[in-house]
């Protein structure tokens, strides 16, 4: 049956408030107005920083559908999109790509100005809902809105990827990947022979685990306080493991003794203030560099011994990992296709769509690094 143009009622699952248990509801999704894309999903990740926006971390409207890592089909488009069309393969992008603001016209720059993560509306760009629920408006979360069967999102926020790509799977290079990876391999450039610690050893942290690895690393420490992870986090590459509730002192120190006068590249992929800290005084005090990669809650704040600022370490933020995401996550999945890159270790559960509870429950337990839905 056509549905171009038309309104569907599908499944998806609601957040009707800050901390409240996800509501799997029927939805009305409208089509897509001019410069959107409307897609159905066949899967998403669920990543830490849904969770961040299910707990109230994050200044969000509720009530929201949540997800941003996803991958479908484009169902139908709306006027004017000429980067895709009906029947393509994309991913949904928490960072879209406009190609006319500042950030996007930059050489490195990528956080773009048209994005809705910093601060977030939950609504689309005209300030309209797509979603409907008993005849209440529902907000988007970060402009993707993954945990539904159909979603509409800007063409500026979707990437066409390979006709060969399983779709079970591509979902995490949507964003843990990207996120991860791209920090180690195309932010921070880590150098072959160098020290590394990773502080969070969730689908993010050892994403940026595999990128150090393949940047020829000779020590990666991995930072979590759930040791379920670390035999995981060995496999892939790390080669020593920190419980930081089961040290004497902290954990920024013991990392300090360990390599001698501290790492060439920390990461923190957590989104604690208290730990961005710890990573920051885990870096060598003259030539460190300190990757900031998880989102902080709203409105807190870091404080750093400013003395020691001027010392030559250097601390970075990086989102997708700097990498211009439309341009450059088509990429990523054609490596994965030619083994280049592997992502399957992060996947490491896939449930039905109507499962999300059991998901969500594994990944509060600290039991998955990514659980895939599928639809």
């Amino acid at each position: 049956m056509d549905t171009g143009g038309k309104t569907i009622t599908c499944q998806a699952a609601i957040a009707w408030a800050v901390n409240s248990p996800l509501s799997l509801e029927k939805v009305q999704v409208d089509p897509p107005k001019a410069g959107e894309v409307r897609i159905k999903l066949t899967s998403s990740g669920i990543c830490g920083t849904d969770q961040h926006v299910l707990r109230g971390q994050l200044a969000m409207n509720f009530p929201l559908i949540p997800g941003h890592e996803g991958a479908g089909i484009v169902e139908s488009v709306g006027k004017g999109v000429s980067t895709v069309k009906p029947g393509d393969k994309v991913l949904t992008l928490i960072l879209p790509q406009c190609r006319e603001c500042s950030s996007c016209l930059h050489p490195t720059g990528n956080f773009c100005d048209k994005q809705d993560v910093i601060p977030s509306s939950g609504l689309m760009m005209d300030g309209t809902s797509r979603f409907t629920c008993k005849g209440q408006r529902i907000y988007h979360s970060f402009r993707t809105s993954t945990f539904t069967e159909y979603t509409v999102v800007p063409e500026i926020g979707v990437a066409r990827i390979d006709d060969e790509a399983p779709m079970d799977k591509v979902c995490v290079i949507s964003c843990g990947l990207p996120t991860g990876y791209g920090a180690a391999v195309h932010s921070a450039k880590v150098t072959p022979g160098s020290t590394c610690v990773v502080y969070g050893l969730g689908g993010v942290g050892l994403a940026i685990v595999i990128g150090c690895k393949a940047s020829g690393a000779s020590r990666i420490i991995g930072v979590d306080i759930n040791e379920e992870k670390f035999p995981r986090a060995k496999a892939l590459g790390v080669t020593d493991c920190i419980n930081p509730q089961t040290l004497e002192k902290p954990v920024q120190d013991v990392v300090v003794e360990m390599t001698g006068f501290g790492v060439d590249f920390a990461f923190e992929a957590i989104g604690l203030p208290e730990m961005m800290v710890a990573a920051w005084n885990s870096c060598h005090i003259s030539y460190g560099v300190c990757m900031i990669i998880g989102l902080a809650p709203s409105s807190s704040y870091l404080s750093l011994e400013a003395p020691k600022v001027i010392t030559g370490r250097t601390m970075k933020g990086s989102a997708l990992g700097d990498y211009k995401t439309r341009d450059a996550i088509p990429e990523l999945v054609t490596d994965y296709l030619k083994n280049k890159i592997n992502i399957d270790p992060l996947i490491t559960h896939q449930l039905p769509f109507n499962q999300i509870h059991k998901a969500m429950d594994l990944y509060n337990a600290g039991k998955t690094i990514r659980c895939v839905l599928l639809f």
